[in-house]
């Protein structure tokens, strides 16, 4: 077969069920599916989304509305595809229709949430997550920062006073609240005053951070730049200091200086992950076009990996392949299954790329080795048996795929793969006899 042809088949045969649940889609059966065209169209639509093809699958989605025009799972999807494509106002709607279909359904305003955002509609982003922090009080982090980008800072202290109540404040909450006590509506200090306090006493570092923060508001990097500089000087243990010094040097392409000042970021404990993780993603820009600072990235995601709310190899590793470059984004795939040996996204992505670099050798290995986490999964048996028969191992082929077609359930695109490669194997073995009873039962899969 055609090794294209089976790369593409396979990311259809698995990718939807990975991506059902990686986007929290309800279960199959809460979507009624009027028949086998709406299945066939729902799921084509979620395997575009996955390779990016958001034009096709918004056709195929409108294909399923044809068929269900009052199902939210479906808007939901529409509304996915076409942020992706940027198409923010069609986005809009078909979150909102959603929303209005089924408004206890969490990710629908999710959606909502995302397209205000990312169109800098704070205040339409506000009155969304005030809704979400009915699902999920961790919102209120974002409200917070809402209520800073549109300048209303008397509720955003309010808002963090009453957190302080029920909750520990994270690093960014905390230095929100320092800045909010010293703003001109509770007594912030000008830049004069942070300068002339900064002389009597170079040892409070807030007064740094302060200056810092607001020469950087008003766009003045050069003095911010200054700031920061004398803040690392005066106090040399600063964490704060190197949050902005990694940004000015790699603004001025020094790499070398930017890697010592993002590692003593991910090294602090003082700092919040999400800034940690904002400063490792300016540093894997500037990496992924200097190959010189490769180690550098790796070592800044050895930092990272005690955070297992991310499994940032697996980021890194979809970054290099949006960039279509394949051999990067094969070694930090195996980075991420290396730590998360239970991602199976990560896996499923590995092996279909492997398949495309003809890496046979390593597509049986890392099959093998899930295996012994899910000895049941069909697919697993599959990626070991076509490397099998790649590298001219017919009879080893032969024995994993007669053994994996067994575990296969409800999957008929895999199933007919099986029966396929099974059949290539026996034409191999010159048993024809066989291979013609395999390609019968080609015809047979319903």
């Amino acid at each position: 077969m055609n090794k294209f042809i089976t790369f593409s088949i396979l990311f259809i045969a698995f990718g939807y069920n990975q991506v059902f649940y990686a986007q929290d889609i309800p279960n199959p059966e809460e979507i009624a599916a009027v028949d086998d065209a709406f299945e066939n169209n729902f799921y084509d639509a979620l395997t575009q989304k996955a390779i990016e093809n958001y034009d096709r699958a918004i056709v195929s989605l409108q294909k399923c509305l044809d068929k269900d025009a009052n199902n939210p799972v479906i808007y939901n999807e529409l509304g996915k595809n076409y942020f992706a494509l940027k198409q923010y106002a069609e986005a809009q709607n078909a979150f909102q229709k959603a929303v209005d279909l089924n408004p206890k359904e969490r990710w629908y305003w999710n959606g909502l949430y995302d397209v205000f955002y990312e169109t800098k509609d704070y205040n339409n982003a506000i009155r969304i997550v005030t809704k979400l922090i009915e699902f999920n009080k961790d919102f209120q982090d974002d409200l917070v920062s809402l209520y800073m980008y549109t300048n209303q800072k008397d509720k955003a202290l309010a808002l963090l006073k009453d957190m302080e109540q029920t909750t520990n404040l994270s690093q960014t909450m905390e230095y929100y609240k320092l800045q909010l006590e010293r703003t001109p509506e509770v007594n912030k200090p000008e830049k004069q005053d942070l300068e002339k306090a900064i002389k009597k006493n170079p040892l409070v570092e807030q007064n740094y951070i302060d200056l810092i923060y607001q020469y950087s508001e008003s766009n003045n990097e050069e003095k911010a730049f200054e700031v920061a500089k004398k803040l690392a000087e005066n106090i040399p243990n600063s964490d704060w200091a190197h949050v902005s010094l990694v940004k000015f040097y790699l603004n001025n392409n020094d790499g070398e200086n930017a890697s010592n000042s993002m590692f003593k970021v991910l090294e602090s404990s003082k700092i919040d992950n999400k800034i940690k993780h904002r400063v490792f993603n300016e540093f894997l820009i500037f990496a992924s076009n200097n190959p010189d600072f490769s180690s550098n990235l790796e070592k800044g995601i050895t930092l990272l990996d005690e955070d297992r709310s991310v499994n940032v190899s697996k980021e890194v590793a979809k970054y290099f392949l949006k960039k279509n470059r394949l051999d990067e984004s094969i070694f930090y795939f195996e980075k991420s299954i290396a730590n998360q040996p239970e991602d199976f996204e990560s896996f499923e992505f590995l092996m279909q790329l492997l398949m495309q670099k003809k890496q046979y050798e390593k597509v049986d290995k890392y099959a093998n080795q899930q295996l012994e986490l899910y000895p049941t999964q069909a697919s697993l048996y599959y990626y070991s048996g076509v490397a099998l028969l790649n590298l001219n191992k017919t009879k080893e082929a032969i024995s994993k795929l007669e053994e994996g077609v067994d575990y296969v359930v409800e999957n008929p695109t895999l199933e007919k793969e099986f029966y396929t490669q099974l059949a290539n194997s026996y034409e191999k073995t010159g048993d024809l006899k066989k291979k013609e009873m395999y390609l019968s039962k080609i015809q047979n899969v319903k």
